[in-house]
């Protein structure tokens, strides 16, 4: 690596809303928060909410069903 161009790399302690903490590296130069990590996030949770595909398109059709397409 060429010397003088690269940022430097200093820990840092990244801390979640949730409550967990991260030690890792980063050109931040200070710890700072973040809102949601893979701990409280609901696709890696399996808390995810599927939508139900059938009412929307149900819903879709009665909305429009009296408009006529000019």
């Amino acid at each position: 690596m060429k010397s003088g161009i690269h940022p430097e790399y200093k820990d840092v302690l990244i801390t979640c809303a949730c409550g967990a903490t991260y030690q890792t590296k980063s050109t931040r130069h200070e710890n700072f928060t973040v809102e949601i990590c893979s701990n409280c996030h609901p696709y890696y949770t399996g808390k995810e909410r599927v939508a139900a595909a059938k009412g929307r398109v149900e819903r879709f059709r009665r909305k429009y069903k009296d408009r006529n397409p000019s």
